[in-house]
Order: C-alpha cells, then sequence, then structure tokens
C-alpha cells in the first residue's frame, strides 16, 4: 500500500471520527445571550445566517441550509481549485516517483533519506505540495461543525422542514443518505479515473467514501443530509470541470503521441547522418 495514500485514508477516518466527536459538544439553546467564542459567534451566527437565508428564499429553513453550502463552496471553490490542479500534478508524477522508490529501494536509513530529498526535490521542481490535497476538506469541517450545532440548539431550526424531512431527524425515507453515498462515490470515482496510475487503494477509497456517508446520513439529522447531498454535487461538478477524466486521458494521450513521433524524428534524423 502507498504510504501517501495510507495517510490520505488515515486523515479522512480522523476528520470523520473528529467530526461525529465534536458534533456531540455542546447541547443548551443558542441565543444572542450565549456566552463563549464557539456559542455566541459561530453557532448563533451561522444559525441566524442561514435563517435570514430562508427568509430571502421564501421562508423555508432547507432552502436556507441549500443556498448557505453553495455560498460554502462557492467561497472554498479558489482554494479547491489549485488542490485538484496540485493533485493532477502529483498524478502525473507518480511514475517518475515509482522509479525514485526503485532506485532507493534499500531500507536503511541513509538510502531512506535520499528518497526523501529526491522526493522532495521533484515536488519542488514541479511546484507541488503533497498536503494542499486535504485542505479543502479541513477548511469544510468548521463549517459542519456549525450547521450541525445550529441545527439541534436553535429552536427555528429545530422545527425547520423541507419536503418530507423534519431537519432535526434524520431522513425517514433514506433518499437524502442514498443520495448523498451515491454523489460521493460519483465524486470519487470520475477523481479516481482522472488518474494515470491507479492503484488497490484508490479502489478502496471508492467503496469506502461512500459507505461512511451513508452510514452518518443514516444517523445524523436530514440538514446534514442536506449538506452533503448539495456539496457532493457541487463536488461532482467541480471535479468534471477540473479533473475530466476523458479530457485528461485525451491530453495524456497526445502527449505521448507527440514524444513517439519526436523520438522517431530523432531516429530517422540519426539514420540520414549515418549514411551521409
Amino acid at each position: 500500500m502507498n504510504k501517501r495514500n495510507t495517510k490520505r485514508l488515515l486523515v479522512v477516518l480522523g476528520l470523520l471520527c473528529l467530526t461525529v466527536v465534536l458534533t456531540a459538544c455542546g447541547t443548551s439553546t443558542v441565543t444572542e445571550n450565549s456566552t463563549g467564542f464557539w456559542d455566541r459567534q459561530v453557532v448563533y451566527n451561522a444559525a441566524q445566517f442561514i435563517l435570514w437565508l430562508a427568509k430571502i428564499s421564501g421562508g423555508n429553513a432547507g432552502v436556507g441550509i441549500i443556498l448557505f453550502t453553495l455560498l460554502v463552496r462557492i467561497l472554498i471553490f479558489p482554494l479547491s481549485y489549485i488542490s485538484i490542479k496540485n493533485m493532477t500534478k502529483q498524478q502525473e508524477l507518480a511514475p517518475r516517483l515509482k522509479e525514485l522508490q526503485k532506485k532507493y529501494s534499500s531500507k536503511d536509513t541513509d538510502t531512506q533519506n535520499q528518497l526523501r530529498e529526491e522526493t522532495q526535490k521533484l515536488y519542488a521542481e514541479e511546484g507541488v505540495n503533497p498536503m494542499m490535497g486535504c485542505l479543502p476538506m479541513l477548511l469544510q469541517m468548521p463549517f459542519l461543525f456549525a450547521l450541525y450545532q445550529a441545527i439541534f440548539r436553535t429552536d427555528a431550526l429545530k422545527v425547520g422542514r423541507f419536503l418530507w424531512m423534519n431537519l432535526a431527524q434524520p431522513d425517514p425515507l433514506w433518499i437524502m443518505p442514498i443520495l448523498a453515498a451515491a454523489l460521493t462515490a460519483g465524486t470519487t470515482l470520475v477523481s479516481t479515473l482522472a488518474q494515470p496510475q491507479r492503484t488497490s487503494m484508490n479502489w478502496i477509497m471508492v467503496a469506502i467514501s461512500p459507505i461512511m456517508i451513508l452510514f452518518m446520513a443514516f444517523q445524523f439529522p436530514s440538514a446534514l443530509a442536506i449538506y452533503w447531498v448539495v456539496t457532493n454535487a457541487f463536488s461532482l461538478g467541480q471535479t468534471f470541470l477540473l479533473q475530466n477524466p476523458f479530457k485528461i486521458k485525451k491530453q495524456r494521450e497526445a502527449k505521448q503521441q507527440a514524444e513517439r513521433d519526436r523520438q522517431k524524428a530523432v531516429r530517422k534524423a540519426y539514420k540520414r547522418a549515418l549514411k551521409k
């Protein structure tokens, strides 16, 4: 298993566990008289902002949550763009990284230090930052925590309804959890197909991510399921826009063909030179 993929999976699992733990914190109703930075400044203001969005869009809290989610995704879009482009570059470097791993395959300390130095040098030359991949996910976490707490700790949102759902209760028809899981699977699959080399770890991520979202969406308020549906639909569209696997495949094939044509031209020139 590739160490980078292992770390990425551990980060995802860690963030999801952290979400479950932190969202359980705080149970009292938040009002304008609440104290503390998290309760008064974050949760209360998040709830008021969602209610304001609901008010200007017809009075439905579910619509307010959808607008809130879209605004969050639009705000972090520039960072997501940088992150996806960075990951695409990193994926293109996979064959060269594999060559380095073969070259420095010995497990002794000196060899492994050389491998790290050469890997960092390659990343620096190509302008790749391996840590950028998880940054958009990290930035979304505070919004997710605030939304969860706002639903459970704001009276006006506790009784809110959207379509067939009570926003403070899990979706009784399981439609939103299934949609959230399907869109998560679609986003992960498209991202995986865009990679030049796919490993078993990539396919494990394609399988595990939607299952975890499905499990949590069954347990959590339908407001969060709505958040996941909207944010993953946005992610799927964003991935197709920035990391379209079919477009990337054509570009990669064109690049490989250009390299073959160049090598062929060099061989012909060499043969002509020999004849002279």
